[in-house]
């Protein structure tokens, strides 16, 4: 991206994301804009799945594949990140391996934080980390269309619409994977609350 970050104009960011896409289609450096809004997130959502190293990878790929297909955006999307979603978990779909490991790694190695916990805390900690260990092994064994839904609405806070706008699938399908996501990940976890295994996720 480092050939899009040119000085763009000061009106930009007073633009939607549809209206700097559509601007960046005749003024290419307008783009880096949308690079500058959103790439904090696709990072993040890219280092939970895939971790820091190939995260810096491919919030670059992410961008670049965005960049390439900004003509085709849809400029009734007043946000960008939806899309950009969409094309980061393309990326990963192609580095399915790469992620299950990541996953198991992860479940092997969790550090202990800096901070003592309050004593008050520790039960519940002891318990949330052996949930986790719990959870990324699930999380491996889904299936890809499922753990893509559930990780961008547990991890990322779509909504149903926008997550079907991302994965370019109907809302009921959205939700049928969520559902069926959820009752896998309590059915291997012992029948756990959901708004426990929820809270786990959100931050594993």
């Amino acid at each position: 991206m480092r050939r899009l970050r040119r000085a763009t104009d000061a009106d930009v960011g007073a633009l939607t994301d549809a209206e700097v896409v559509a601007r960046s289609v005749r003024e290419p450096e307008t783009f880096a804009a949308i690079f500058d809004r959103h790439a904090p997130h696709i990072h993040r959502y890219l280092a939970r799945r895939l971790g820091s190293a190939a995260a810096d990878d491919l919030v670059a790929e992410t961008f670049l594949a965005a960049f390439r297909r900004r003509d085709r955006f849809d400029t009734g999307c007043p946000n960008a990140r939806p899309w950009l979603y969409g094309i980061a978990t393309n990326l990963v779909a192609q580095q399915r391996r790469t992620e299950e490991r990541e996953y198991r790694l992860r479940q092997a190695y969790h550090p202990a934080t800096s901070e003592a916990s309050p004593a008050d805390r520790v039960a519940a900690e002891v318990t949330a980390r052996s949930l986790r260990r719990h959870l990324l092994d699930a999380l491996a064994g889904l299936a890809d269309g499922d753990r893509d839904v559930l990780l961008l609405v547990a991890w990322e806070d779509l909504t149903y619409e926008e997550v079907a706008a991302a994965l370019a699938i109907p809302v009921g399908t959205v939700r049928s994977r969520l559902n069926r996501a959820r009752r896998l990940l309590r059915d291997r976890l012992g029948g756990e609350p959901a708004d426990t295994i929820e809270e786990v996720l959100s931050n594993g």
